[in-house]
């Protein structure tokens, strides 16, 4: 019988207060370690986010590397090509986007306090038709109490694109690490991790490998996808549209659909901002940006990758609000693979063979059709399958 059998008959056998007990010792255990781990990781903050960050991006270029290889080039060769072609892709969306970009962001930031005065004006004059309508409710001091809000958030706000160049200089250094660190790992990956996973039991070499890169393969793939139709799609149906700051705000809820839940929080961020100004163009913004955000989330993306994690909803939020927690932004990336990959080990203990289940096995379950056939059917099936002596 397995270990992972033993200590589940284990548990099984325990009687109520004795599992109560056991969990009451074993909880603070596991609280002081995540402590610990949260307190190590802030030391090391800014190297851990260097090594991560290198190695996501390893992650995600190591695909057209192993493309290249199963054509005949040699791995450094195929690092060096699809390092260049991607540092080019980044270098021309830096030289273009980038900057209109953040000369938009501060011009919107100039701009912000007379679209609250705006949606002040909208407020009252709301107010004055809900009155003349003959309803007893009174929307000035919420006019005001908004507005004092949105003001004060305001200077915040300043202060972060005013100190924009400054952040920008203290991270350049970080990202030519990244860099540097990225182009060695590319060269070198496969032997790192074989010497990696070498520490693991024998059986479970194989089944944690292929889980972990399903895990993230899936969900970083599709948020790409997902991100990059929406952003893409978005900006030119605002420039479209002449929505103020329209790429600004495309490439905002773009970049914000990276994350699980990020999408619907710029689309409301974005039509926030947008009422402010004129709230019959901030309903027409709502309206393409959802449409736009269901067809991709539900039409096309599901289509191209297929099921990204096979986590509940619910269990994806608390492992994002987890992630940015203990890791900031950092955390919030790379909390939905983690948790696939913890879910996945959980399974394995509980399964009576030691396999480690897979995202696309999650998916499976998810769907009876697609589970094995009951007992009772398969044996009618073999059953009549078999040949009648006479």
């Amino acid at each position: 019988m397995h270990k992972s059998n033993k200590v589940l008959n284990w548990w099984n056998l325990m009687t109520p207060v004795a599992r109560a007990v056991t969990i009451a010792l074993v909880a603070p255990l596991l609280v002081l370690n995540a402590w610990a781990i949260s307190s190590i990781f802030d030391y090391f903050h800014s190297l851990l986010v260097i090594l991560i960050a290198a190695s996501l991006l390893t992650f995600l270029l190591n695909y057209p590397v192993s493309f290249m290889q199963a054509h005949g080039a040699t791995r450094g060769r195929a690092a060096i090509v699809v390092f260049l072609f991607t540092l080019s892709i980044f270098l021309g969306l830096g030289v273009t986007l980038v900057p209109l970009a953040i000369e938009q962001a501060q011009q919107l930031v100039l701009r912000l306090p007379e679209w609250f005065d705006s949606g002040q004006r909208q407020l009252f004059l709301l107010n004055d038709q809900i009155e003349s309508a003959g309803f007893p409710i009174n929307l000035d001091i919420l006019a005001e109490q908004i507005t004092d809000r949105l003001k004060s958030s305001l200077q915040g706000i300043t202060g972060e694109v005013l100190n924009l160049a400054v952040f920008t200089v203290t991270s350049l250094l970080d990202l030519l690490l990244t860099l540097v660190l990225t182009f060695y790992l590319l060269q070198h990956s496969d032997r790192l991790w074989q010497s990696l996973i070498e520490w693991l039991p024998t059986s479970i070499r194989q089944p944690f490998s292929q889980t972990l890169r399903l895990s993230f393969q899936n969900f970083f793939f599709g948020q790409l996808i997902s991100a990059t139709l929406m952003g893409s799609t978005l900006t030119i149906i605002f420039l479209v549209m002449r929505v103020p700051f329209g790429l600004l705000f495309g490439l905002t809820i773009g970049t914000m659909a990276l994350v699980p839940f990020g999408g619907s929080v710029g689309i409301a961020i974005v039509t926030l901002l947008v009422a402010l100004r004129d709230i019959g163009v901030g309903v027409e913004v709502l309206i393409a940006a959802l449409i736009v955000q269901q067809i991709v989330e539900n039409l096309i993306a599901p289509r191209v990758i297929g099921s990204v994690t096979g986590l509940n909803p619910v269990w994806v939020f608390l492992a994002i609000l987890t992630g940015a927690r203990v890791g900031g932004l950092l955390g919030v990336v790379i909390a939905v693979p983690t948790a696939v990959v913890v879910k996945s080990a959980l399974v394995a203990l509980r399964s009576p063979t030691p396999v480690i289940v897979t995202p696309a096995d999650h998916a499976a379950i998810s769907q009876p059709n697609t589970i094995a056939e009951k007992p009772e059917q398969k044996a009618k099936e073999i059953a009549s399958s078999q040949p009648v002596e006479s």
